[in-house]
């Protein structure tokens, strides 16, 4: 009985072990059906790993700017009285744009006016009295000089006289004196005219810085008074218009802006992670609405705003028709060269410097195998691959929220 007890239990073993295996394989098989997923080739976007010598570039967006800016500001204050032009407007460095008023400006200017032309006829009248004095100088010079020689001629009658025992030893002596005084006379006295003539070019001098100053005083008020016509200064367009009809304004407040058209530049946004692969001098390509141009990198800001650098472009080529002052653009700024690289073009879903998983299989082959591929930068519509697949292999463009159960995938080629 025990023999037969122990069979029977040795068999329900192997029924058990049997159901397990049956099991098990039927499982298998159900996981593989599962994993392997068969899509119509028409359904997909298949791309082609290629490989050669890439040229990177950054694509920055950005806009374009007046290289030549004139900021324009009151001079003095004033009510704006007329308003001439309109952002947008074109202009001549002649071109009024507004008019301001300020009558107190007015009376000063004349009578700052008034104050130089009074200054002039003082100062020719002072000219005229300085000549006056030198020639009252001159003439005292003109006397002592007479006397000089009348002293001079006594001398030589009374040396004639004494000769002939005529003249007395005394009256020689004395006319000797006499010249001596008289010479030094002439000479204190030229001495005193030189002096004289030193003290008038100082005093003449004085005179002059006075009226100078009272010209210049004129003159910045006759430049205040001028500007009251708000001129652009440059040849452009009136970029913005800060002030209305009636509104008072002081002196400095800025009033509008004016920029080149025919002079720009480009400001470009680079991402922060791209800026250290940029230098100065870098080729650039700026395409805007209608047209294309060409420039280089003039300088780069050190400074990280918001993960963005900004760049400034010199512009080298013709500008097309919609080339003006903030027109956006779009610019691809040459970076280096990356030799042997493997790349794809860019589609939709392809997101530059992402990893994600896709199909991937062998040149002529239609099974594929899900992998993680790694992307790089995009540049001109080259997507740079990193990792993950090799040259000339194939990989479906799109996963679809379906297929990411299955490991493989089997394209079926139709008719």
């Amino acid at each position: 009985m025990k023999i037969e007890i122990s069979q029977k239990k040795s068999n329900r073993r192997w029924y058990a072990l049997g159901l397990v295996v049956v099991t098990f394989l039927s499982l298998a098989f159900v996981f593989n059906q599962e994993e392997t997923l068969v899509v119509s080739a028409n359904e997909i976007d298949v791309l082609q790993v290629e490989q050669g010598n890439v040229d990177l570039y950054s694509q920055a967006f950005g806009e374009l700017f007046s290289e030549q800016e004139r900021l324009l500001t009151s001079q003095a204050s004033g009510k704006v009285a007329e308003i001439y032009l309109r952002p947008g407007a074109q202009v001549e460095p002649d071109t009024v744009i507004l008019s301001l008023a300020n009558p107190e400006l007015d009376r000063a200017h004349q009578s700052a006016l008034g104050d130089y032309n009074a200054q002039i006829v003082q100062l020719e009248s002072f000219d005229l009295e300085q000549q006056n004095e030198r020639l009252d100088y001159q003439s005292r010079i003109a006397d002592i000089e007479a006397a000089l020689e009348r002293a001079r001629l006594e001398l030589d009658v009374n040396k004639q006289l004494s000769e002939r025992g005529v003249s007395a030893k005394l009256e020689i002596q004395r006319a000797e004196l006499v010249v001596k005084q008289e010479a030094k006379k002439l000479a204190f006295e030229r001495e005193k005219y030189q002096h004289f003539l030193k003290v008038q070019a100082f005093q003449l001098k004085q005179r002059q810085i006075e009226l100078e100053q009272l010209h210049q005083q004129v003159v910045l008020l006759q430049h205040q008074l001028d500007d009251m016509q708000v001129k652009a200064g440059i040849h452009g367009t009136l970029q913005s218009l800060d002030v209305e009809i009636g509104e008072t304004l002081p002196q400095g407040s800025v009033l509008g802006r004016v920029g080149s058209v025919d002079k720009l530049l480009a400001r470009l946004r680079i991402p922060q992670h791209q800026a250290d692969q940029i230098t100065v001098g870098a080729p650039v390509e700026l395409t805007t609405r209608k047209g294309l141009i060409t420039g280089e990198i003039n300088l780069i800001e050190s400074v990280v705003n918001n993960g963005v650098v900004i760049a400034e472009v010199r512009l080298t080529s013709d500008l097309p028709a919609d080339a003006r002052p903030l027109a956006p653009v779009t610019g691809q700024i040459f970076m280096k060269t990356q030799h042997n690289a493997l790349y794809v073009p860019q589609l939709a879903g392809l997101r530059p410097l992402s990893q994600l998983e896709r199909f991937v299989m062998k040149e002529g082959e239609s099974q594929a195998t899900k992998k993680h591929i790694q992307l790089g930068d995009l540049t001109k519509g080259k997507l740079i691959i990193q990792s993950g697949v090799d040259v000339n292999d194939r990989f479906v463009s799109q996963m679809q929220d379906a297929w990411t159960a299955h490991n493989k995938m089997t394209i079926r080629q139709e008719g």
